[in-house]
C-alpha cells in the first residue's frame, strides 16, 4: 500500500497535480464517488472497482496537495472512531450523540 501511494504521489507530481489548486481536486473526488454511486446502482463490480480506486487516488493527491499524508489522515479518522458508541440501523452506523443520551 506505502509503494501504491508513493507511485500515485509521484505520478501527480509528474501531471503538476501536486501544486494545484485543492478545490479542483475535490471536484474531481466529487466526480469519482459519483461514478461509484453510480456503479452500485448497476450493481457494475468492474466499474465499482476502479471508481473507488479513483477516488483513492483524488484523496492522495488532495492529501498531497495540503501537506498531509493518507496515512496520517486515515489514523486521526480511526483515533476519533475506535472508541464510538452506537448502532447500525438498515446498514448506517448511528453514532450516540452523548448531547441526547437519556
Amino acid at each position: 500500500m506505502n509503494e501504491l501511494i508513493k507511485l500515485v504521489e509521484q505520478w501527480s507530481k509528474d501531471k503538476g497535480l501536486d501544486q494545484t489548486e485543492s478545490s479542483k481536486q475535490a471536484l474531481k473526488f466529487f466526480e469519482e464517488a459519483g461514478e461509484v454511486s453510480a456503479a452500485l446502482a448497476r450493481n457494475n463490480k468492474p466499474d465499482l472497482k476502479d471508481a473507488i480506486g479513483d477516488t483513492v487516488v483524488t484523496l492522495i493527491i488532495l492529501g498531497q496537495q495540503q501537506g498531509m499524508s493518507l496515512e496520517r489522515c486515515l489514523a486521526t479518522a480511526y483515533d476519533e472512531i475506535k472508541g464510538r458508541k452506537g448502532k447500525t440501523v438498515d446498514g448506517v452506523f448511528i453514532k450516540n450523540d452523548p448531547k441526547n443520551i437519556q
